[in-house]
């Protein structure tokens, strides 16, 4: 033990962010644990390191006695009085050890679980700093692509991007730096395994809260999400204060804000409207850009009957249904949408 010794650790906490105390402890323990393993037992053995100069003392606590019987744990009046005449039987001295009694094993035992103990920290520092962007976005560069998941590097740490993760259009190539959301961190004794995702629907909301300052503030509220990734996305917002338009904040001058998290999601569409209390109001914000003539919501039922000109059913209802299918996800509704001669149909057959 040396100045050399606490210098590297300094220099271990800095780089790795592994505590000089941990590791000092672990220290302590080992010399201990050589001890034990010298004399059979150490429960009666305390060692202190000096933090600043690594200088180390190892005592045992023995009791002085006539005739020695244990020697880790007893020593004889006459040892006893060599060290202070003061003592006598029943009297418990601390003895201090010599550690060139069981240098080697001391030395060997120390680097082992000096060893062992990085390894654990650096894995627990790993997990730690990773756990804390659970359900967060974080921004990682692609390494290696396989078949059904791409490794991502996120600076001390990587990623997977499993196949039921990915966005089938989306393609990338290696060190294409991406945002992710990290689904889950689960601690392994290979270190942090983090899983990541480009599909989750929380990834459009966390995108916005990095781009859109009063939904980070929470001036704006992200109601709902609904998401078919790769294609098309529908988020309901509200204001929290009377003089901020929600839609607008979302969409930036120009469309600045919202484009920047379309670039990001690779063309990904996003339709912004305002949530409503009023089923009938939401209903037919969500189904925009499509125009509505009537909705009939029934609240209790969850569904909903919509009335749209003829020209805006396709519209409305969108390509292979997509957009009655988000607008649906979006306010909990199930939705019927009719054009209007549809409509005039159906009551023509229900009067009759």
């Amino acid at each position: 033990m040396n100045r050399e010794l606490i210098e590297a650790l300094d220099v271990l906490e800095k780089e790795k962010d592994i505590s000089k105390e941990v590791m000092l402890e672990a220290i302590e323990t080992s010399l201990i644990t050589a001890y034990k393993n010298h004399f059979g037992k150490a429960d009666n053995v305390k060692v202190n390191i000096d933090r600043d100069t690594g200088d180390f003392t190892i005592f045992a606590e023995k009791t002085v006695v006539e005739q020695v019987e244990d020697k880790a744990v007893e020593i004889s009046l006459t040892q006893a009085q060599e060290i202070d005449k003061k003592y006598k039987e029943g009297d418990v001295v601390n003895v201090e050890v010599k550690s060139k009694e069981f240098g080697r094993i001391a030395t060997q035992n120390a680097k082992n679980i000096i060893t062992q103990t990085i390894r654990e920290e650096e894995r627990k520092v790993l997990f730690d700093k990773y756990y804390g962007k659970e359900k967060d976005i974080v921004t990682g560069i692609v390494q290696r692509i396989n078949e059904r998941s791409i490794s991502i590097n996120l600076g001390k740490a990587d990623a997977v991007l499993g196949e039921n993760e990915m966005v089938k259009t989306e393609k990338f190539a290696p060190n294409d730096r991406i945002k992710l959301y990290v689904v889950e961190v689960k601690n392994t004794t290979k270190g942090p395994r983090i899983v990541v995702s480009r599909t989750h629907p929380e990834l459009v909301k966390r995108l916005f809260e990095a781009e859109v300052s009063e939904v980070k503030d929470g001036i704006v509220e992200i109601v709902n999400i609904s998401r078919e990734a790769g294609s098309r996305s529908k988020i309901s917002v509200r204001s929290n204060d009377p003089n901020v338009d929600p839609v607008g904040a979302c969409v930036g001058v120009n469309g600045s804000r919202v484009n920047a998290i379309v670039d990001e999601l690779r063309g990904e569409k996003i339709d912004i409207i305002n949530w409503s209390e009023n089923p009938a109001i939401l209903i037919e914000n969500a189904l925009s850009p499509a125009k509505v003539v009537s909705v009939v919501a029934d609240d209790e039922e969850k569904t909903a009957s919509v009335v749209v000109p003829d020209y805006q059913l396709s519209l409305a209802i969108g390509k292979e249904g997509q957009n009655a299918r988000l607008a649906a996800r979006l306010t909990g509704f199930k939705i019927d949408i009719k054009s209007e001669s549809q409509a005039r149909e159906l009551e023509q057959l229900t009067e009759e």
